[in-house]
């Protein structure tokens, strides 16, 4: 949503918006002359607003929602205004349950480095609050494309991306039929003449391709490490926190470096440069450039080092998530334990995953758990975050529950080793622990 409002802003809009609280996503878009309200109030829809936007999370009694339908303003979701700012550009959207944030950063950062100045809008900060979002002068538009309320269904681009495809937002869907079936609707949309780019890898999205592949008017590129991917990769170093990828590309063997760690890092790069070149881009050039991206924010992001303990923060809340960043991170961590911070978030994620998310964690030396983050949910009686402790320890995890954030940097600073590493897991506010811990540490 902030992202939508700084575009906006951009091109010349009065912007007005509320959020829950102070932010420096709202001081970022108050230097670009939006106001913001903090809180919710009827009095906050501005006399002569032309509409309210709204996403998904928003519920049908906000008092805003209701004042604009009271005095008949239209009321647009999110991923319709998204796509009305996409209008006139050659659209590129990334789809996935996994891994979308990062591959449309990728993409934004490595075209803005080759000049070409594309509009983008992620579903995260890149490096500073507020670049989460831009409005270029280029042809290209890069948006994450989020599956979790069909919203991706609204896009028209001329490539797409589909990284992987599994079972989440139980709230929204009850069996991977319906998943499947809500990415085919997203892969109809593409443009006729434009690219579907596929990681083959992911048994999910190599059934989403073999469901697609009788469309005569869509190209379908598979990228991955089997011998049929189009673009295979040939190779991942591990180089510390960073590896080292080759791909075979058109024949041609090329290799660069990605700046954060693990397997599904380096394939998500890989996509992105089969997005580019689908694009026009030269190969080369953007392979070159995705050595630029630094990362961002919330994944596997380092947040500091004291004592010889890392801290690091990481949005994974999904078991395959979790598993990944750790399998990187075990990977990175040399001699020194790894212990994990995790917060489950959703009570209805918790409630069908919750034995996975326990089962994931059981490859850290040591886990907290706090409890559920419940986001947009109201609880569910009997699904609390013992469903993921009682499978991280069935599983001979170390666990320690801690029912308090306000407990944990004491707890874990009294854990942690010179050369442990330390990571905060989850998409809550567990995020705010990682300066806590390391100013206990200190």
């Amino acid at each position: 949503m902030s992202g939508l409002a700084k575009i906006l802003a951009l091109r010349g809009a009065a912007v007005s918006g509320s959020d829950a609280k102070e932010s420096t996503v709202v001081l970022a878009l108050k230097q670009l002359g939006a106001e913001v309200f903090v809180g919710h109030a009827a009095e906050h829809v501005p006399a002569g607003a032309s509409c309210i936007v709204v996403s998904s999370a928003i519920r049908a009694d906000n008092p805003e929602l209701v004042a604009a339908g009271e005095r008949g303003l239209p009321v647009i979701h999110r991923a319709d205004a998204l796509a009305a700012l996409m209008q006139g550009h050659r659209g590129l959207a990334v789809a996935g349950t996994h891994g979308k944030t990062t591959t449309t950063s990728m993409l934004a950062v490595s075209l803005t480095a080759l000049g070409l100045d594309p509009s983008f809008a992620i579903g995260g900060d890149l490096n500073e609050p507020g670049s989460n979002a831009h409005h270029g002068t280029g042809e290209i538009f890069v948006a994450e494309a989020d599956e979790s309320d069909r919203s991706f269904q609204k896009y028209s681009p001329e490539v797409a991306v589909v990284l992987n495809v599994e079972l989440d937002h139980h709230a929204n869907y009850a069996s991977m039929d319906e998943i499947y079936e809500s990415f085919e609707a997203f892969v109809a949309r593409i443009v006729p003449g434009g690219t579907l780019v596929v990681d083959t890898d992911h048994a999910g999205a190599a059934e989403l391709a073999a469901r697609v592949a009788g469309r005569e008017d869509l190209t379908v590129v598979r990228v991955g490490e089997s011998e049929g991917a189009d673009v295979r990769i040939r190779s991942i170093a591990a180089r510390g926190m960073t590896s080292e990828v080759t791909v075979v590309l058109d024949g041609h063997e090329l290799t660069f470096t990605v700046s954060v760690p693990g397997r599904h890092y380096a394939h998500n790069a890989v996509a992105a440069l089969a997005a580019g070149v689908a694009l026009g881009v030269p190969a080369a050039e953007l392979a070159q450039a995705l050595s630029s991206y630094q990362g961002v924010r919330r994944r596997l992001q380092l947040k500091g080092e004291v004592r010889g303990v890392q801290v690091i923060d990481s949005y994974a809340h999904h078991p395959t998530e979790i598993a990944a960043d750790l399998e990187a991170i075990n990977a990175a961590s040399g001699d020194g334990r790894v212990l994990v911070v995790f917060q489950p978030h959703l009570f209805s994620r918790t409630q069908q995953l919750g034995a996975e998310m326990g089962e994931a964690l059981s490859h850290a030396d040591a886990v907290v758990v706090l409890d559920i983050y419940p986001a947009r949910e109201d609880p569910v009686p009997g699904v609390t975050s013992e469903l993921v402790i009682a499978a991280a320890r069935a599983h001979g995890a170390d666990v320690t529950p801690a029912h308090s954030l306000a407990d944990v940097p004491d707890l874990v600073a009294g854990m942690a080793k010179d050369g442990d590493l330390v990571l905060t897991m989850g998409a809550g506010d567990v995020t705010f622990l990682g300066p806590e811990i390391l100013a206990r540490l200190a």
